[in-house]
């Protein structure tokens, strides 16, 4: 049987930083080029993670949780996108919320991605903003018990 194309899973911040590291300084700071100094937040250390890794173990993509119910620092490769990365992390990081008994989850969502997001259930509100020098957009969903 072959190797998965990829896996997403939940992971520890402080086993894991350099990994996760890796796929947001690619895809924020290296290609989107947000300010380094902005990619990296006191949040990480409390956040829950996922990790995306292909079959030979490259990480490939991430996401956080906070707890408060934001979704954030969503990234997946360059090479990885339109293969169902984006979605396997998305939706791993909504079954930790219902986990944790989050009613809403919240995000902000670059204004590219709206569509992806909108296909999850999320549903913009307020005007476009600036964050990073990306235009976003805030998003929520209401998670059913």
């Amino acid at each position: 049987m072959p190797a998965p194309a990829f896996v997403v899973r939940p992971v520890n911040w402080l086993a894991t930083r350099e990994k996760l590291r890796m796929v947001r300084r690619a895809v924020f700071i290296e290609e989107q080029r947000v300010p380094e100094e902005l990619e990296w937040d006191e949040l990480d250390e409390h956040a829950y993670h996922v990790l995306a890794s292909s079959g030979t173990g490259e990480p490939i993509g991430t996401g956080r949780l906070i707890l408060d119910g934001r979704i954030g620092r969503m990234a997946v490769a360059r090479e990885w996108r339109g293969r169902g990365v984006g979605a396997a992390i998305l939706q791993t990081l909504i079954d930790l919320a219902r986990r944790e008994g989050l009613t809403c989850v919240r995000l902000h969502a670059q204004t590219h991605a709206l569509g992806f997001y909108a296909r999850y259930g999320f549903v913009a509100s307020g005007e476009e903003f600036d964050e990073a020098g990306i235009a976003h957009r805030a998003m929520e969903i209401t998670l059913a018990s």
